[in-house]
């Protein structure tokens, strides 16, 4: 029996329902013990701002502040969460709320807009791509000289969202986040008989 295999690829939009918003609580001090108190401070006035979320420590770290690569002059401590919110909306509310507390020890290293529930996007994207593949392979056929017949073996190389929407945010800014569209793929692989 003779066969032919074909790679297919489509691609669906959502809009992105939900966010993960990652900052860190920093301080500088002349002691290491003063810099870790002043982001712990800082850091407790996120977990308050932020106090019906999900927030998770991503790092902590501490580091000499050196004055011309001579003994440290100071130390700066960093502490890292993501805050996870329900929407977009919330992110928003609690970037401007966590700058109004915590002001300059915040620091905010990025947002990450995502789709909750992407199920119905990327079933329009394994649609997509199975069109692809039926069209190339009925091509195919055709410059061979033959028809398709029934699909012998079918695999997904798997979905695909596209990359994590970010903005860098001022402090005491109007962010202003917009949730765009997020672009969700799949891949498909097909054997058709050739008849």
């Amino acid at each position: 029996m003779r066969t032919l295999t074909v790679t297919g690829h489509g691609q669906a939009t959502a809009v992105p329902d939900t966010a993960v918003v990652r900052v860190s609580a920093t301080h500088r001090a002349d002691s290491l013990a003063d810099a870790l108190a002043g982001a712990e401070s800082a850091r407790a006035s996120i977990a308050a701002a932020a106090d019906d979320l999900v927030v998770s420590t991503v790092n902590l770290s501490v580091w000499p502040v050196r004055d011309s690569g001579r003994a440290p002059a100071q130390f700066e401590a960093r502490h890292t969460l993501t805050i996870a919110t329900d929407s977009v909306a919330d992110a928003n509310h609690l970037l401007q709320l966590l700058s109004d507390d915590v002001g300059d020890r915040l620091v905010v290293e990025g947002v990450d807009l995502t789709v909750q529930d992407p199920t119905a996007a990327i079933g329009e994207a394994r649609e997509a791509a199975f069109a692809d593949a039926r069209a190339k392979a009925e091509h195919l056929a055709a410059l061979a000289g033959a028809t398709l017949g029934q699909v012998e073996s079918l695999s997904e190389g798997g979905a695909v969202s596209g990359p994590p929407l970010t903005r860098t945010l001022a402090a005491k800014a109007d962010v202003g986040l917009q949730p765009g569209e997020t672009a969700l793929a799949a891949v498909l692989t097909v054997t058709f008989a050739l008849v």
